[in-house]
């Protein structure tokens, strides 16, 4: 194994850890999918829609990447035995400015890019507060519903409910 410290050449310079990680993410993204998931599959039943998504996140760039993935901050709050909360700070939006869509599985909050408008003509002498762009996605289980969304004080929150069919609580099974 390599050495996480800065590795030395000789005549050849210095290789950074920086460069070593990357080399290193690059390799896992390759073997991670292959290794793990086809051991897991003999095992398991039902289970291939979520291998493959697991597989999905691994080879996407911005998996790897914290940077792309932490605007806005947010967080994920079980409310009671099947409801959660996911909670994002999008101060200085309003509701017109933000999306939230729900497809196949998949909750996206992003923000609607307006038109550019003349600086010069809203009377803002300093601009230290901005509206950037983003796109924020979260994998929701077939069994979640969303149940709505509001925007307050700065805060969006969106309500979600875990649906348990009649078919996935536990019973008994009657041996004949």
């Amino acid at each position: 194994m390599i050495n996480t410290n800065v590795v030395r050449v000789a005549d050849r310079g210095t290789f950074t850890l920086n460069l070593l990680n990357k080399r290193r993410k690059a390799m896992t993204r390759q073997l991670t999918p292959l290794s793990i998931f086809n051991q897991l599959r003999p095992v398991t039943i039902g289970f291939d829609n979520v291998f493959d998504h697991f597989e999905r996140m691994f080879n996407d760039d911005h998996f790897f990447n914290g940077a792309a993935t932490n605007y806005p901050p947010y967080n994920i709050v079980k409310t009671g035995d099947y409801t959660y909360d996911v909670e994002l700070a999008l101060a200085g939006f309003s509701k017109k400015d933000i999306d939230v869509t729900y497809e196949d599985g998949m909750l996206t909050v992003k923000s609607i890019q307006e038109a550019k408008t003349d600086d010069a003509n809203d009377g803002v002498l300093h601009r230290g507060i901005s509206k950037r762009f983003f796109s924020k996605s979260f994998t929701i289980s077939d069994d979640v519903e969303v149940k709505g969304a509001e925007l307050k004080d700065g805060l969006l929150r969106i309500s979600l409910e875990r649906i348990i069919p009649e078919s996935k609580k536990p019973r008994t099974i009657t041996i004949k």
